[in-house]
């Protein structure tokens, strides 16, 4: 679909739309036929691609972060919230199209394919208490914060007379 369509010819949109039309063959390291790396690799595009698809709304509340992502037609097998590299929380799957050979589509807007979010935790994050709730095509990930550590008494020294 063209960007031209919708009004939208700035040229911002005309690069935007020139590194997500990267075919598969055409992409970096994978498809360069000279051995150099020309451009972003197809996993970079497809990962690209399916993050900007992925609206989230991150909240800190008093005892813990909570991740909510719209995620409306998805069953818990199609939703995969992972821990990566210790502090990186991912949330991806795949929203898939119902194929039948009886119906043909006459119009098709909902997105379709692989979506993705990646989040950076903090330092207060407890990776052991990680929650993940899909209530009404809604996933709530709730990640538990570590309790503020107890400050240091000080310590008294005995002065002794000489």
């Amino acid at each position: 679909m063209e960007a031209r369509m919708f009004g939208l010819e700035t040229p911002l949109m005309a690069a935007l739309q020139h590194l997500l039309d990267v075919p598969d063959g055409d992409a970096g390291a994978g498809g360069d036929k000279s051995g150099g790396a020309s451009g972003p690799t197809r996993t970079y595009v497809r990962d690209a691609r399916a993050m900007a698809a992925t609206p989230a709304d991150v909240k800190e509340l008093p005892n813990a972060y909570t991740f909510v992502v719209d995620m409306p037609g998805l069953g818990t097998g199609d939703i995969k919230v992972q821990v990566e590299d210790e502090r990186v929380l991912v949330i991806s799957g795949e929203r898939r199209r119902e194929e039948r050979e009886d119906a043909k589509y006459l119009r098709m807007e909902r997105r379709m394919g692989k979506f993705m979010r990646k989040f950076v935790l903090p330092e207060n994050a407890d990776m052991d208490k990680i929650a993940a709730v899909c209530r009404d095509g809604v996933l709530t990930v709730t990640v538990e914060k570590l309790p503020p550590p107890e400050p240091k008494k000080p310590k008294t020294i005995e002065v002794k007379v000489a």
